[in-house]
């Protein structure tokens, strides 16, 4: 024989000895038969949890934007250069807290003048009144004629009228030097200035600061119109409740109430803006801000609920797997409902008490053995 030939034959032999240690190997490593993942006794690892009857709250999850109670912007209602800003930007102030100072000189001059004016018509009302008395006693005697006291008599009444109407612009004046303060209207944050000191403010017409109030606060948030008629049966059941989480901050749910519900559903969209009032108390809340909206809908009594990751899904339907109390898993088609939260409704199919399998159910089949294991940590 050949040599080349018999190399060949040699070489043949050593490659088949080779591919059978491959072969036993993973055949040694592969678990047998009805004992997946190598589990003892045929039994599959699984965790389970009970069904459970309960009433369920079924909520909307949406995404609301926080809004200031009220909103204003700060006009001076009267025209001068502004002197001073008595507020840090971005500061809470106190309603009555002194905001902006218009330059008050010619203001005050104005109310000098109206006062001068209002000292010299009661020196001629002092006057007039003399004179009334004096002519009325020598009209009784008939020393002047009743023409000549009809003057005076109405001289007196002019003095009074003049009294009266430059006692009205005094207050005019006074007024017009009190709104050379501009204060606070309401407890809240301020903005930052629009103008500046040195800046020349027209009446009702120069933006200066804008001032929210944040205690409480708004959210506004869309409902989809299918929701509507449930959440108006709660409201017409008493206060709903509206809890808002805000993204980022580790701290519980804020708590609120719905308030608000808009007069008209938006075509485009077919959803309509609720607001829920919050009272905002620690500040966490600010205008503008995304928040994250749970709006209680309708109460399911006495339901059959589940994890919602005990469901799944085939080409029949779906289905949870029901541990038994012999160890074997039955694989169960259920009707369900409605999620809430982390569970979920089951119209159909699973009884109160019943342990379904909520991890593991990719190994399981219908009356395999199973295990609980312990839950991962």
């Amino acid at each position: 024989m050949p040599w080349k030939k018999l190399l060949l034959i040699v070489l043949a032999l050593a490659l088949l000895g080779v591919a059978m240690i491959v072969f036993r190997g993973r055949h040694d490593a592969t678990p047998s038969l009805g004992n997946p993942s190598g589990a003892q006794n045929g039994e599959v690892p699984v965790q389970v949890a009970a069904a459970t009857r309960g009433d369920v709250d079924l909520s909307l999850k949406l995404v609301g934007r926080a809004e200031a109670f009220s909103t204003v912007t700060l006009r001076s209602r009267v025209s001068g250069q502004l002197q001073t800003l008595a507020f840090k930007p971005g500061a809470q102030v106190k309603k009555g807290d002194l905001l902006i100072q218009i330059d008050p000189s010619l203001l005050k001059a104005q109310l000098d003048q109206a006062r001068g004016a209002v000292a010299r018509d009661q020196a001629q009302l002092q006057k007039a009144e003399a004179d009334q008395k004096r002519y009325s006693e020598i009209l009784a005697k008939g020393f002047v004629s009743k023409a000549d006291y009809d003057t005076y008599q109405a001289n007196l009444a002019i003095a009074r009228a003049t009294l009266q109407s430059d006692l009205a612009a005094q207050e005019t004046a006074q007024t017009q030097l009190d709104y050379a303060r501009i204060v606070a209207p309401f407890d809240g944050v301020i903005g930052s200035p629009l103008v500046w000191p040195g800046a020349q403010v027209t009446a009702d017409s120069t933006d200066l600061v804008v001032l929210n109030q944040i205690e409480p606060m708004r959210i506004a948030f869309s409902i989809p119109e299918e929701s509507l008629a449930s959440v108006r049966a709660a409201q017409a059941r008493g206060d709903v409740p509206v809890q808002a989480a805000i993204p980022g901050d580790k701290g519980q749910p804020l708590g609120g109430v719905l308030e608000f519900i808009d007069n008209a559903v938006d075509a485009t969209t077919g959803t309509i803006v609720v607001k829920g009032r919050f009272a905002n108390a620690d500040h966490r809340l600010t205008s503008g801000q995304f928040v994250q909206v749970t709006l209680p809908t309708t109460r399911i009594a006495n339901a059959v609920t589940v994890p919602v990751e005990a469901l799944q899904s085939s080409a029949k339907g779906s289905f949870v797997f029901v541990l038994g109390h012999d160890g074997k898993v039955q694989q169960r088609y259920v009707t369900p409902g409605p999620a809430a939260g982390p569970r979920l409704v089951i119209d159909k199919g699973v009884e109160p008490g019943e342990q379904v399998v909520t991890e593991g159910q990719m190994l399981l089949v219908d009356g395999a053995r199973a295990r609980v294991k312990a839950p991962t940590p």
